[in-house]
């Protein structure tokens, strides 16, 4: 539809506010607009077929269903309303029902490429709301004004002359250059992630490089397209590079150690890993930090600069099997060769401890108040946690001692009087 077109429709619009037509038009609309939502409600309750393409296309056609349908109505109510009234209002509402169509297609494409980006639905709004306000200028013939006034708004970029409307057009190149790109990212991690043979550091890393270059490029390519020289960013790159040299060191050293963490595999995710006071399971390595879940579920974000530069106690490096240590001690009028037997029985019970290497009793140290005994004994799933799997085996060895009373000592002391009391 042309300008001078929707220029006509909206001096018809104006026209029909002096006329009872207006107030037919707006039942009519109002009609079709109620069907509409009808419609999309028998369309969103309808169950379809088990399938990744039959719940894509459903998914589509819900997005999809109220303008299609309140574009169709229209489309067919306004001839059937012309032979008595205008049709300005209905005419008028066509391009923007075919706005909203179109818009809801675009970010369905976009919900569907990035699963659990939760900006979309806010992004949404704001775009449909500056969709509609273009619209809304184009009709009322106030666009080129508007243009005009931002046109007349002009700085310097460097040797470059710019004006409001320059960088208004730049932003929303970039924007769509940006939304390709990270759409292009996302069909790489999802190929990537379906590489099997494929190592899980190497897959983050390659996610990660393919993001930026592809961000950097759509910046290099949304911006000339809108006639902004690139050579004017050269003003703020310097900037910006003296924020990075400066108060930026940090966030520049945590995001080059998180590449170093994965090129050179030191630390994978489901590693169970100790550094400084903390200790867990590696969950996830960001640009910035490595998450470490320990066993109460807290969850620690552990720079990674602190990884490269410290001392890492990585307990599942080369292999997942670890050894545990659980100290016991007995009294001296116990029998040892019982008491140990006991104690290797005990942790054999328990599914998750290895046969291999077996279970084993050593003896530390003749102490005090008793003999020092050491269990040891191997797992292979030390990120489910060990507090449990201890429990359950002292309370057995409690039990077993009980039954052939053997004695865990407590610390005492004898006092022994010699000669008796004298005054």
């Amino acid at each position: 539809m042309s300008e001078h077109e929707l220029a006509s429709l909206w001096r018809g619009v104006l026209a029909d506010l002096r006329q009872p037509d207006l107030v037919w038009q707006l039942l009519v609309l109002a009609g079709c607009l109620l069907l509409a939502k009808l419609g999309e409600r028998l369309v969103r309750a309808r169950h379809v077929a088990a399938g990744r393409a039959w719940e894509l296309g459903h998914g589509g056609l819900k997005r999809i269903a109220f303008p299609l349908l309140a574009l169709v109505l229209v489309l067919l109510a306004r001839p059937v309303a012309q032979q008595w009234v205008h049709v300005s209002l209905l005419s008028l509402a066509l391009p923007l029902l075919s706005s909203l169509a179109v818009i809801r297609v675009v970010f369905y494409v976009l919900r569907v490429s990035f699963i659990g980006a939760t900006w979309l639905g806010q992004f949404e709004r704001i775009f449909a709301g500056l969709v509609w306000g273009i619209v809304a200028l184009h009709i009322t013939g106030l666009l080129p004004e508007a243009i005009e006034v931002l046109e007349s708004v002009k700085f310097s970029a460097g040797k470059q002359k710019l004006t409001l409307w320059n960088v208004l057009q730049g932003v929303v190149a970039v924007l769509a250059t940006l939304l390709v790109a990270l759409w292009l990212s996302s069909m790489i991690e999802a190929r990537l992630n379906a590489a099997a043979g494929l190592d899980n550091n190497l897959r983050a890393v390659f996610v990660r490089l393919s993001k930026a270059l592809l961000i950097l490029l759509a910046v290099l390519i949304g911006l000339p397209m809108v006639g902004i020289d690139l050579t004017t960013l050269s003003v703020f790159g310097g900037a910006l590079g003296v924020g990075l040299g400066f108060g930026l060191q940090k966030i520049a050293s945590n995001y080059v150690s998180g590449f170093i963490i994965l090129l050179d595999d030191s630390i994978r995710i489901g590693n169970v890993i100790a550094v400084g006071n903390d200790r867990g399971e590696v969950t996830r390595i960001t640009t910035r930090y490595t998450v470490l879940k320990n066993l109460d579920g807290v969850e620690a974000l552990v720079p990674n600069e602190l990884l490269v530069g410290s001392v890492v106690q990585n307990q599942s490096y080369s292999s997942p099997r670890v050894r545990i240590a659980l100290p016991v001690q007995v009294g001296y009028e116990s029998d040892l060769e019982r008491a140990m037997a006991i104690m290797v029985a005990a942790a054999r019970a328990q599914p998750r401890v290895l046969a291999d290497p077996e279970p084993a009793v050593l003896l530390r140290e003749f102490a005090d108040s008793g003999i020092n005994l050491e269990l040891g004994f191997w797992v292979e799933d030390q990120e489910k946690g060990v507090g449990g799997l201890r429990s359950d085996i002292n309370l057995a060895i409690w039990r077993e001692f009980k039954q052939a009373g053997i004695a865990i000592p407590f610390p005492q002391r004898e006092i022994r009087i010699l000669g008796g009391a004298q005054q």
